[in-house]
Order: structure tokens, then C-alpha cells, then sequence
């Protein structure tokens, strides 16, 4: 009992402090949400755009170029990337990628080899006359 005697004065004097203070103005509290908003959209757009920074390359993919590309099945293609100086014909599948073929851009060129879409056959052509020209190599 003589732990409670000395909180009863508090208890009173709350609820007479409580009833003096007038409730916040809309416009402040209002200003306080719209601020709070702010901070948080912009923390946000802060963290993405570090994560964005910190993924690794875009578009190129750090030098990788996609030459072309051609169907010879319903789910697999062959197609020819450039990289790093090197002109790879890949087998695309949907459970594998394997190198067919690899050139030097100089080879690729000289032979011929402009990008697929500025052939008058595409890349179905160039890749008959790779073949012709690596069996007449072997």
C-alpha cells in the first residue's frame, strides 16, 4: 500500500495536463506525414540506385555482343556473339550452350562475316559459308 501512496498525486495531475494541451493542427500534422513520406520514398530510391551500381555491367554485358541469331529447332538456335575479339558460334538450347565455332573478328570479317542483318541472306548464309570454309580447312 505504501508503494501506490506516492503515484495517486500523478495519477491526478495527468488527466488535467492531458485536458490543457489542445490536439495538433491538421496543417502540422499533416506536414509530419508528407515529411515522413519523403524521407522514407527517398531512402528507397537511394538504396536502388546503389544496388544498381554495385550489379555489374548493363546492356553490353561488359562486351558481349549478339551478332545474331537463327532457329534450327522449336526450342534451339545457333547463335553468334562477339567477345573480347572473338566470334563464337554457340547451340542454344533450353538446357545447355555450347561453342560450335570461333573465330577472330579480323577472320570474321575478312571472310565476309558483316553482322547477319546486312547480308542479303542473313545469318542462315553465313553460317552455310562457315561450314563450307571449315570443311574445305580440315
Amino acid at each position: 500500500m505504501r508503494t501506490v501512496l506516492p503515484a495517486l498525486p500523478l495519477l491526478a495531475v495527468l488527466p488535467v495536463r492531458a485536458a490543457d494541451s489542445a490536439p495538433p493542427e491538421l496543417g502540422t500534422s499533416l506536414a509530419q506525414l508528407v515529411g515522413g513520406l519523403a524521407v522514407v520514398v527517398g531512402l528507397l530510391l537511394g538504396a536502388l540506385w546503389i544496388i544498381k551500381r554495385m550489379s555489374g555491367p548493363r546492356g553490353a554485358a561488359g562486351g558481349l555482343k549478339v551478332l545474331g541469331a537463327a532457329p534450327v529447332g522449336t526450342r534451339e538456335r545457333v547463335v553468334l556473339v562477339e567477345l573480347a575479339g572473338k566470334v563464337l558460334v554457340l547451340g542454344v538450347t533450353p538446357g545447355s550452350v555450347n561453342t560450335l565455332h570461333t573465330l577472330d573478328v579480323e577472320e570474321f570479317r575478312r571472310h565476309g562475316g558483316t553482322p547477319p542483318a546486312a547480308q542479303p541472306d542473313g545469318f542462315q548464309g553465313w553460317l552455310a559459308q562457315a561450314l563450307e570454309r571449315r570443311r574445305g580447312d580440315a
